[in-house]
């Protein structure tokens, strides 16, 4: 399905993350792919995955360094000349803002929530675009407190709201192109960046009651949609948030 396409994954931390399983998926498609990690401190967590998966780029990248994501652009354009999917799964709010009220979030917290949670996918975009000269496929992660009120998810409900809405102004900005942009929701995994939501285990076992098979979805399903998103048998969709959480969202 992805044969001779090349992906840039941001958002790998470690075997369980989302972006890894997605990568997992994107590589027995056929797709070739560049990989990031945020530091030295994660590296060795990611670095034996990237290679795992034959990636012939594996790269820090901290969306907040521009310098670092300049660079990271040159080597994807000298190296391949092209690029056909960019995946942005990340997310971070600063724990005392993330654990209090929303009203309550500091200025500073909800800046840093939405640079590096939402405007860091504009960015990545801006420097793809350019390499998407057969068009492409810009992929996002959200989450369904965007939609409603989730105890406990705070201030990143308003934040993953503004990325929904990015993803839709995206898409019409790039349909042109034929750049399709796409905002996936999956249910709730025990993820590291879903390990710093107060009562995640709660939200997990609500979720797996409520939803129609009565079970959470796997990072491998996650896959199997993402990749689907990014090759060409998707190209009449764009600009929608797609759930994949088991049918969970449609509980009320």
């Amino acid at each position: 399905m992805l044969a001779g396409k090349k992906g840039l994954i941001v958002g790998i931390a470690n075997d369980k993350s989302i972006a890894y399983g997605c990568a997992r998926i994107f590589n027995r498609e056929g797709a070739e792919l560049a990989i990031t990690y945020l530091n030295d401190k994660a590296e060795k967590h990611v670095r034996p995955l990237a290679e795992g998966l034959g990636a012939p780029i594996i790269s820090p990248l901290d969306v907040q360094n521009e310098d670092q994501m300049d660079r990271l652009f040159d080597r994807i354009a000298d190296q391949w000349g092209k690029l056909d999917f960019v995946l942005h799964s990340i997310a971070f709010a600063p724990g005392d803002d993330l654990h209090g009220r929303v009203i309550d979030c500091s200025r500073d917290g909800f800046l840093t929530a939405m640079d590096i949670s939402c405007h860091s996918f504009q960015r990545l975009a801006k420097r793809a675009e350019p390499l998407m000269i057969d068009g492409g496929a810009l992929l996002t992660v959200t989450y369904m407190g965007s939609e409603r009120v989730i105890d406990h998810y705070g201030v990143m409900g308003p934040v993953k709201a503004a990325l929904e809405s990015a993803t839709r102004y995206m898409a019409a900005e790039l349909g042109p192109k034929n750049i399709q942009v796409h905002a996936i929701s999956p249910g709730p995994l025990l993820t590291r960046a879903a390990s710093g939501i107060a009562e995640f285990n709660t939200l997990m076992n609500t979720a797996q009651s409520r939803s129609p098979g009565r079970r959470l979805v796997t990072i491998d399903e996650i896959g199997e949609l993402a990749a689907f998103l990014a090759s060409d048998r998707s190209r009449g969709i764009t600009g929608d948030v797609i759930h994949v959480d088991g049918g969970y969202n449609i509980m009320g």
